[in-house]
């Protein structure tokens, strides 16, 4: 079972618009995950799932080059992560940058043994806009929390996770934890996915500078669609 939820405030104001999604069930669970197959495409009625929650369709990519950061990693886990976080962003041909000129970094992934741990973070409330989230976390079997910010126009102007390590994930390889919380940054999901061909392909698609850098209309699914076919 998943919980998730979506403030979409994209008001233009400095706050922005934030998109949580928490993870409530153990990761990789075939019901909860849109891992391919085959060597199919993503049809339209895929497509649109992927990016649909409460109704709403929402499909956002980075409207500005990404700065990632990386804590509470060792040294030789660090490096697969970053490479990670290159590799997909050089697949899908977005720049990536050392500082944004706003924020410094705009992509900040948190490891902790414990969700007890996010109480020693500082202002935590003000990173995320998400009061008594250590509170809520803690004790749950909650694996991840993400969540977005956007720019007015409805891009992508950051992504802030929080990965458990503490849990079922402490046994994860580190190549596929990296590639998967890689591409999930990637876009708005509305669910979780697995890192596959397919996958990779509809987020190059997405990222094709024709299409809208953020769309709401879920025609957009088709025209997403027609692009993994051609």
């Amino acid at each position: 079972m998943i919980s998730q939820s979506r403030e979409n405030e994209a008001d233009g104001t400095e706050k922005g618009a934030v998109c949580p999604l928490l993870r409530l069930a153990p990761q990789f669970t075939p019901e909860d995950i849109w891992a391919r197959k085959n060597d199919m495409a993503f049809d339209q009625a895929e497509i649109q799932a992927l990016f649909t929650r409460d109704g709403r369709y929402l499909c956002a990519r980075w409207g500005r080059p990404v700065a990632p950061v990386i804590f509470g990693l060792a040294d030789e886990s660090l490096a697969v992560f970053r490479d990670a976080i290159r590799a997909t962003l050089a697949d899908a041909r977005h720049p990536l940058a050392q500082t944004d000129p706003e924020m410094g970094a705009n992509m900040l992934t948190f490891f902790l043994r414990g969700w007890q741990e996010l109480r020693d973070l500082p202002d935590l409330d003000g990173l995320t806009g998400q009061p008594g989230l250590a509170e809520r976390l803690t004790g749950s079997d909650a694996e991840q929390y993400r969540l977005f910010r956007f720019d007015p126009d409805g891009t992508i102007r950051a992504c802030i996770g929080f990965v458990n390590m503490g849990g079922r994930l402490a046994d994860a390889h580190p190549g596929l934890l990296a590639e998967t919380l890689a591409m999930r940054a990637m876009l708005s999901f509305a669910r979780d996915v697995l890192p596959t061909p397919e996958l990779a392909a509809l987020i190059r698609a997405a990222y094709d500078p024709v299409l809208p850098g953020a769309a709401t209309d879920p025609s957009h699914a088709l025209r997403l669609a027609a692009r993994l076919q051609a």
